[in-house]
């Protein structure tokens, strides 16, 4: 029997990619610009795509509209601003994501990322490698501690949750902000991310990516962070002004920046790594063995169940199951 004609976008980990290619015939894109050529000779038959931010490829609704099969979109990540959901939704086309899964994992690098900016870890650690703590003696003392801090959340959902819990450990005053007030909370709520900033002296974002959150932190929320100021990207690069952080930084409008995530990744801005006040990761979130297999193995899952004719068991919230 004819297997069912899979869309991959990219390179996906070997979980996905050999349980895929049992399942499903599939057509996979080497790079981004071998999509016409793919989408002539399969178009027509291709029922299901495997996607990721990762891949370079917007599944848009100029895409949906070239495969009249198209039942299913899983996405590797939480995030799917690289899918529009929206347009999948009015085509009744589903789109999975791996939510839950990934929380604790980004979690843990959140206060991870936010230790390291606020006690300047990474700083040190190159002082120690450059032989400096045995010819210039000990480090400087850091100018930031979390003892006196108190953290905004910017974006209230599981892992903004998950942080909180964190930091609640931590003994730090929580406020939050999102589209709307979530009762179920002890912290203060402010409605827009600038009273926010100017209610807390350090900030986290971890808002979803899109239009509704591009440049969300831009220059008037860093402003209102002001000089002893902390901000922690991660949620999306697209989620922050990054020209206006840079200027932030470089002149001291805020004291420091902890960045996992950037626009353009991974070709970021070459202007971030000037700056002694911003402490940079690849993009590692949820970056363990451990979380993407399971990240991997939810992506299977989901479009397997198509093949079951079950429902999809995470479906995003602008395209509900209800059959196939």
């Amino acid at each position: 029997m004819t297997k069912p004609a899979l869309l991959m976008t990219g390179r996906m980990m070997k979980l996905i990619e050999e349980q895929l290619d049992e399942a499903f015939t599939v057509h996979r894109l080497a790079q981004p610009a071998d999509l016409e050529e793919t989408l002539a000779k399969a178009g027509e038959s291709i029922e299901a795509i495997c996607t990721g931010g990762h891949t370079g490829v917007k599944v848009d609704d100029a895409l949906m509209a070239r495969l009249p099969k198209l039942k299913i979109i899983g996405n590797f990540g939480v995030g799917y601003d690289s899918v529009d959901a929206a347009a999948a939704g009015k085509r009744g086309i589903i789109v999975t994501n791996t939510p839950d899964v990934l929380t604790e994992e980004v979690a843990d690098t959140t206060l991870g990322l936010l230790l390291m900016t606020v006690r300047e870890l990474s700083q040190a650690e190159r002082w120690l490698r450059d032989g400096k703590w045995a010819t210039e003696g000990d480090y400087p003392l850091t100018q930031a501690s979390l003892r006196d801090r108190s953290v905004g959340i910017l974006g209230m959902g599981r892992i903004g949750m998950a942080i909180a819990r964190r930091l609640e450990a931590f003994g730090v005053p929580i406020s939050y902000c999102t589209r709307r007030r979530r009762e179920d909370l002890p912290y203060p709520y402010y409605p827009t991310a600038v009273e926010l900033a100017k209610a807390v002296d350090t900030l986290i974002v971890i808002t979803p990516g899109g239009p509704e959150t591009k440049n969300i932190v831009d220059a008037a929320v860093l402003e209102a962070l002001g000089p002893r100021g902390i901000l922690i990207n991660m949620a999306r690069g697209t989620c922050v002004d990054e020209q206006a952080l840079i200027n932030a930084l470089r002149n001291r409008t805020i004291h420091a920046a902890g960045l996992d995530v950037f626009v353009n990744e991974p070709r970021i801005n070459p202007e971030f790594l000037t700056l002694p006040n911003a402490v940079l990761l690849p993009h590692v979130g949820s970056a363990s063995v451990y979380t993407r297999n399971k990240m991997g193995q939810l992506v299977v899952d989901n479009l397997k169940a198509y093949l079951e004719r079950k429902p999809p068991l995470t479906p995003v919230a602008e395209t509900p199951f209800t059959s196939w």
